[in-house]
C-alpha cells in the first residue's frame, strides 16, 4: 500500500505549515482522490487540520460523479490512484471544469497539459501542504507580482 511517508521531524514542519496555512486557506475547495479507502481518510484528515475544506473521492467513477455534481479550487489526484487514472482525470477535470486547479501526487517528474502542479513520489504530506498552500489564489498571485 502506498502511503505518505512521515518522520518526527516531518510532524513538526506540517504542525507549523497547519497553522500558516489554516489562517488564509479555510476557504480553499478541495476534491482529494485516491485509489485506497484508508489512505483516502488519513490523508483527508491531514488536510483538513490545515484548514482547507475537503471532499472525498475514492477511485475514478467517484471522482467523475462528484465533478458532475459540484465544481472545486483544486483536485488532488493521489499516489493511489492508477497512473491511467491520474492522467485521463487531469483531462476530466479540465473539461469539466476548465478554472479549477489539478495537482498529481506520485509522478515521476513527466509534465502533462492538464496538470497545473506535481509531486514527486516519495515526497512527505508535509509537501503536499506546502503544495496545496502555494496553489491558492492568493500565494499564485503574490508570486507572479500582481
Amino acid at each position: 500500500m502506498l502511503t505518505w511517508q512521515v518522520s518526527r521531524e516531518e510532524k513538526g514542519r506540517a504542525h507549523s505549515t497547519m497553522a500558516n496555512t489554516s489562517k488564509s486557506s479555510s476557504k480553499l475547495k478541495i476534491l482529494y482522490a485516491e485509489g485506497d479507502s484508508e489512505v483516502l481518510a488519513t490523508q483527508s484528515v491531514t488536510i483538513e487540520k490545515a484548514g482547507y475544506s475537503v471532499t472525498q473521492a475514492e477511485g475514478r467513477q467517484q471522482v467523475q460523479d462528484t465533478l458532475r455534481r459540484e465544481k472545486f479550487d483544486l483536485v488532488i489526484l493521489g499516489p493511489t490512484l492508477t497512473k491511467n487514472d491520474r492522467h485521463h482525470l487531469a483531462y476530466m477535470v479540465k473539461k469539466a471544469h476548465p478554472e479549477t486547479r489539478v495537482l498529481v501526487t506520485h509522478t515521476d517528474g513527466e509534465g502533462h497539459p492538464a496538470v497545473d502542479a506535481t509531486l514527486e513520489t516519495g515526497r512527505s504530506i508535509n509537501a503536499l501542504l506546502e503544495k496545496i498552500a502555494s496553489m491558492q489564489p492568493q500565494a499564485a498571485g503574490a508570486a507572479s507580482g500582481r
